[in-house]
């Protein structure tokens, strides 16, 4: 790692959130920030930016763990969730929500360096795959916008597909623009002028 990563411990046993900073600082995470209480964590998070967020949850109920569901799904950050108990719905909600690692009875001191780095690489992955997917959308989005516009313009100036594509593509020259913001404008005023 080239910088060393920031972490943000929440906890709200003293005891155990000692020995899992200690656990995180043999580890060589020197950057360590402990919060006891979750209220206004979206705000402890967002002043302290940290890279990772460690949550320990000795007995968890639905309130606990729905809340931090809601923190992980906001504050976008690998986040490891240790609890001692769960059952499988908790676990797909984790998932769900996004937590990265959720590890169930297995909160020890020469096993956080592994979780940490396996929930940042998680993290990660999931985020590359969904940047990926949004894009993949927005590229299917802006393909029917462009063969509506093409499918206007062969109505409108007896085009074939090809002369249709061919004028859409000179215009966003012409415009300095992207073919499919010519296409989105031309499928906007044709709709405005009712002929659609």
């Amino acid at each position: 790692m080239s910088q060393p990563l920031t972490i943000l411990l929440v906890d709200d046993n003293g005891l155990r959130s000692s020995i899992i900073e200690e656990g995180l600082r043999e580890a060589g995470y020197g950057n360590v920030s402990v919060v006891t209480t979750v209220a206004g964590l979206v705000k402890r998070i967002e002043m302290l930016e940290p890279d990772v967020i460690v949550v320990d949850l000795e007995n968890p109920n639905r309130d606990q763990l729905e809340h931090f569901f809601q923190v992980s799904r906001v504050v976008k950050r690998p986040m490891a969730m240790f609890v001692d108990r769960s059952d499988t719905a908790e676990i797909e909600a984790a998932i769900e929500a996004g937590v990265s690692a959720y590890v169930v009875d297995g909160l020890k001191k020469e096993r956080i360096k592994p979780i940490l780095e396996m929930a940042i690489s998680r993290f990660n992955a999931v985020s590359r795959l969904s940047r990926e997917l949004a894009e993949a959308r927005s590229e299917l989005a802006e393909r029917k916008i462009i063969d509506r516009a093409k499918g206007i313009l062969m109505k409108a100036k007896k085009l074939d597909e090809a002369g249709a594509y061919k004028l859409l593509r000179r215009t966003a020259m012409n415009e300095n623009r992207r073919i499919g913001e010519v296409a989105a404008s031309l499928v906007s005023a044709y709709t405005l002028l009712g002929d659609d």
